[in-house]
């Protein structure tokens, strides 16, 4: 697709409905990203997410596709060492089935980034706002690159992945115009996420996309409103079931009377006028 010039769309997914659901509708990238644990887990950071649960994630969503490019999301402390980053990067892709990784930061991880590639690991890399860094970026979601330095050290981060190997870089919460000098001095696409419109293609949250949650970043359109739907649907089946209504004929299921007369010794045949049927004592010799 970058070859060709067309632009990347790529989603987060956490689940196998969705994942089946984005991968039939022609996504060619989903992310399990390690948002899932504010928007599935009800974390406060993505800090807190562990390995294990994002094995569990991962696998789910590889059952649910049968085209897109699967990626994991590398959680905190798990590539702190080229040592550690191969072994976890080989449990997402043996273990949860993913096809690719990613992991953050710029040109503090290009080793990383080049042990993996070295090993077979497809790596994407993930500069700007890096959620895991939060700590160390002030604490406050904010936009990344915005003086001459910082600016200046995005671009030699980009560089540094491209050059370790990467296929692809996240660039999260970047001014726009910086966002689009980096991608045409790379040779690699840039997927953008709060970068403006000229990367080389798109990522979103699908919580967001949806319309689920109470938060909405500034760089998120929902196009759907699915938190009022379901609370919607839900207010109206509960309704439904103080008033009796539900359910109802086509969802309940119904025997043939004579099979439950039967069943429950009223057949004629069961009814002896004064009589109880004979039963075989507990204590008999048999």
């Amino acid at each position: 697709m970058y070859a060709d010039g067309e632009r990347i769309p790529m989603l987060t997914a956490y689940d196998y409905p969705t994942a089946r659901i984005l991968d039939e509708a022609g996504i060619p990238m989903i992310l399990v990203g390690d948002s899932l644990g504010q928007v599935v887990l009800g974390y406060e950071t993505t800090v807190k997410v562990t390995m294990d649960e994002m094995l569990h994630h991962t696998r789910a969503v590889v059952r649910g596709t049968r085209r897109a490019l699967v990626i994991g999301d590398m959680p905190f402390l798990t590539y702190a060492t080229t040592d550690e980053a191969t072994e976890n990067a080989g449990r997402f892709m043996q273990d949860g089935g993913a096809q690719a990784v990613k992991v953050e930061g710029g040109v503090r991880t290009a080793r990383i980034v080049e042990a993996l590639v070295k090993s077979g690991v497809p790596v994407q890399g993930h500069i700007g706002w890096t959620p895991q860094s939060q700590h160390g970026l002030g604490g406050k979601v904010k936009v990344q690159g915005k003086t001459r330095d910082a600016a200046r050290a995005l671009l030699h981060d980009a560089i540094a992945i491209q050059e370790a190997g990467a296929f692809s870089i996240v660039l999260e919460l970047v001014p726009e115009q910086l966002a689009a000098v980096i991608t045409s001095r790379l040779r690699i696409p840039t997927i953008g996420i709060g970068a403006g419109p000229h990367c080389s293609g798109q990522v979103q949250v699908v919580t967001d996309l949806l319309g689920l949650g109470t938060f909405r970043p500034k760089h998120a359109r929902p196009y759907a409103d699915l938190q009022g739907t379901i609370a919607d649907a839900t207010r109206r089946w509960m309704a439904d079931v103080t008033a009796g209504t539900f359910p109802g004929a086509a969802e309940s299921v119904r025997m043939d009377d004579n099979v439950l007369d039967e069943a429950l010794g009223r057949h004629a045949d069961d009814r002896v006028a004064g009589t109880i049927p004979d039963m075989i004592p507990l204590d008999r010799d048999l």
